[in-house]
């Protein structure tokens, strides 16, 4: 029986591992893309195009938020896969909690890779109107969304997510990880990398 367990847990993280890949397909492809170049069509048909008062070197630094970001938000999202078992999706959350890779230092990294996805992708295009757009889906994201996560992981994980939520901020990366001794006992959490 140990086996049939153990083959079924193997195919819920493959399982797992593939809806968040099409999941950041996606996500990525409509933020990072398809938003992004639209806003920038607009801002260059309303005459706003701001790139040649810019400095130089501003596209190079966009690409290295966006590549450092990115590294990020898969890091974030390939944790949340194999050790939470399921997606960062709210509608597909995942079934354990998760203490382990980036989430020891800070209870989003999704959310910051996102955000400063978002911000390399502005730089990058030298579009104020981008940037705005990161800042209404930090806005959206900090007041909406992460409360009503929150309230979840609450509901579904209780003192052990409390405990947790205490230990690490939200927004603001710990000096040093979590470490795993101290929350040995989170009964469904994950604490080791």
């Amino acid at each position: 029986m140990s086996r049939a367990v153990t083959d079924r847990d193997r195919r819920l993280v493959r399982l797992s591992v593939l809806k968040t890949l099409v999941q950041i397909v996606v996500i990525w492809t409509l933020t990072l893309v398809v938003a992004p170049l639209l806003i920038v069509r607009v801002e260059s048909w309303l005459g706003l195009d701001v790139r040649p008062m810019l400095p130089r070197g501003l596209e190079l630094a966009g690409v290295a938020v966006f590549a450092g970001a990115s590294t990020l938000g898969l890091w974030s999202a390939w944790t949340m896969a194999i050790v939470g078992r399921g997606t960062p999706l709210p509608l597909d959350p995942a079934v354990r909690l998760v203490i382990a890779g980036p989430y020891r230092w800070v209870r989003n990294p999704m959310a910051i890779g996102g955000l400063a996805q978002g911000a390399g992708v502005a730089l990058w295009a030298g579009s104020p109107g981008v940037l705005l757009f990161v800042l209404c889906g930090f806005v959206v994201w900090n007041y909406a969304i992460r409360l009503w996560e929150e309230r979840d992981l609450v509901r579904r994980f209780g003192e052990p997510y409390e405990q947790y939520r205490r230990d690490v901020d939200c927004w603001l990366p710990r000096s040093t990880p979590l470490a795993a001794s101290q929350h040995a006992a989170l009964g469904k959490g994950e604490t080791a990398d």
